[in-house]
């Protein structure tokens, strides 16, 4: 039983790092095509942002949950976290295929705040792709010590990138 485990977590690394490393190749290719024709979708934006804003709420109340014992909440409030961040990159890449990038019109010390808080988020925002896969396929495989271990550092890195894109949000939609 013990070598069926190790086969089978073996196989979802393979898993996590294929599907880490093709989503942001993916992405970028994407950002490369726009859809002819296609009138631009300029209410997607907030859409998205919003669930950014939801998806910070949620894995929120989902430590508190499991700080609480109520595994099952905590269970549920994870994977509508990983739902909706899945639905957000896919209304991303769906309007920047569809519009032009926003160039942020802000000047001085906010510019730099901007691009500073817009990096990071980027770059965080690939990092956190396989910490979220490894922490759910170590929690549905019932390897809880490890989950935890590995929860300790997925949760600040999704949890501020949720807060981030609300934030780049918020701070270049004057400019759409």
């Amino acid at each position: 039983m013990s070598q069926t485990l190790s086969e089978n977590h073996k196989k979802y690394n393979i898993w996590i790092w294929i599907v880490s490393i093709v989503i942001p190749i993916a992405v970028a290719i994407l950002f490369t095509i726009k859809i002819p024709g296609v009138e631009r979708l300029g209410f997607l934006p907030p859409i998205y942002a919003t669930i950014n804003g939801i998806t910070a709420v949620i894995l929120v109340l989902a430590v508190y949950n499991i700080k609480k014992g109520n595994r099952i909440a905590h269970e549920r409030l994870m994977k509508t976290a990983i739902m909706l961040s899945a639905l957000f990159l896919v209304m991303y890449v769906v309007y920047h295929m569809t519009s032009d990038s926003t160039s942020y019109g802000g000047e001085g010390f906010l510019r730099y705040v901007y691009f500073f808080i817009l990096i990071s988020h980027i770059l965080l925002s690939i990092t956190v792709i396989p910490f979220v896969l490894i922490t759910y396929v170590r929690a549905i495989s019932g390897r809880f010590q490890m989950h935890k271990k590995i929860a300790r550092i997925t949760y600040p890195i999704w949890l501020y990138v949720a807060v981030t894109g609300v934030i780049v949000y918020l701070m270049i939609s004057p400019y759409y």
